[in-house]
């Protein structure tokens, strides 16, 4: 089985890359986020690479890390999510973002990609739970803030804050955890404003 490759980049499709190996050109099929960083066409590239053999093809998916790859193979194991599934939550969700999702049960994070509803969504939040805890990298902060706007128990600016995070188009937990670092870096007494401001900037990031 080929678990790497490197070579030069020979061209781009829309979902894959064609890797030229000492002459032998390799079609790697990869989440958006891996062919974002990637080079240009003519250089040198190494992608982490899982190998499908099915009857009548061998595929080929490449990743731009290891732990890239061993995210593919944990969602392939979801029933309902096969490699092209598993692609597009790599490619709307960042690693650590698609652990904290798993981690925090957090099935509306996961529902943002395109093709997954909120069923599927569920199923992977359920199924994955156990399996991925070596892999979810959530904040305790936010997890307990997390915990205490569902719970209807945050200060009144936090919970405002967060709501308004929200409101402009980001899950419950990106705002949560973007405005637990906005109080950690502000302070308890910070304003509804200024956690906004703050909660946006560490968005951006």
């Amino acid at each position: 089985m080929i678990g790497k490759l490197r070579g030069v980049i020979d061209t781009y499709g829309d979902d894959s890359v064609l890797l030229d190996v000492h002459g032998v050109g390799y079609l790697v099929h990869c989440s958006a986020r891996t062919l974002q960083a990637l080079p240009p066409a003519g250089e040198a590239a190494t992608l982490a690479i899982e190998t499908w053999v099915r009857e009548d093809q061998i595929r080929l998916y490449g990743f731009a890390s290891d732990l890239e790859r061993e995210w593919f193979k944990l969602l392939t194991e979801v029933q309902g999510v096969g490699a092209r599934v598993a692609l597009a939550v790599l490619s709307t969700l960042k690693i650590a973002e698609l652990a904290n999702a798993i981690a925090l049960g957090d099935k509306a994070a996961v529902a943002r990609t395109p093709g997954v509803g909120g069923k599927l969504a569920q199923r992977i939040v359920a199924e994955l739970k156990d399996k991925a805890p070596a892999f979810a990298s959530v904040d305790p902060a936010v997890a307990r803030l997390s915990g205490e706007v569902s719970e209807k128990r945050a200060p009144q600016p936090v919970a405002d804050a967060v709501s308004a995070l929200v409101n402009l188009g980001y899950g419950e937990i990106q705002a949560s955890a973007a405005v637990a670092a906005a109080v950690q870096a502000a302070g308890d007494n910070a304003t509804t404003q200024a956690l906004i401001r703050l909660g946006l900037k560490e968005l951006a990031k």
